[in-house]
């Protein structure tokens, strides 16, 4: 797992709360708790350990601590399924809303990750929600 020291995870939290325009620092760690815990479902493995090794300790908890018994990729989701899920997640239901937030941790997310891990990501989600991490 990548290191990092705690001012640059505080940094991290506080670009996703200015960006996402959230009242809180805890408000920002919510949704980049839930952005982390849905990618890690709909990426393949290799893809999901790839970007845990590129990612701070306590991102890449979030990433790897979510699975389902029998869960199978949606390889077809839309981008207004991953934001509803995204934002169930984070304690919002409202997709529009939801929108802002995830792509502000997508954009931080990738300031921790080479160009190699980005690719792979984008390649192994489904195409409208691939459309959303490459357009952050």
């Amino acid at each position: 797992m990548a290191e990092t020291n705690g001012m640059e995870l505080a940094a991290y939290y506080q670009h996703i709360q200015e960006e996402a325009q959230l009242r809180t620092l805890e408000h920002a760690e919510r949704w980049s708790t839930a952005v982390l815990n849905t990618i890690g479902l709909y990426v393949d493995k290799g893809t999901r350990k790839a970007l845990a090794a590129a990612l701070p300790d306590e991102l890449s908890d979030d990433l790897l601590k979510k699975f389902w018994l029998a869960h199978f990729r949606d390889e077809e989701m839309t981008k207004e399924d991953f934001l509803e899920r995204v934002g169930r997640r984070a304690g919002n239901t409202d997709i529009q809303f939801a929108a802002v937030p995830t792509t502000a941790v997508f954009r931080n997310i990738k300031t921790f990750i080479d160009d190699d891990v980005n690719k792979q990501v984008a390649d192994s989600l489904a195409p409208a929600v691939s459309e959303l991490w490459q357009g952050a």
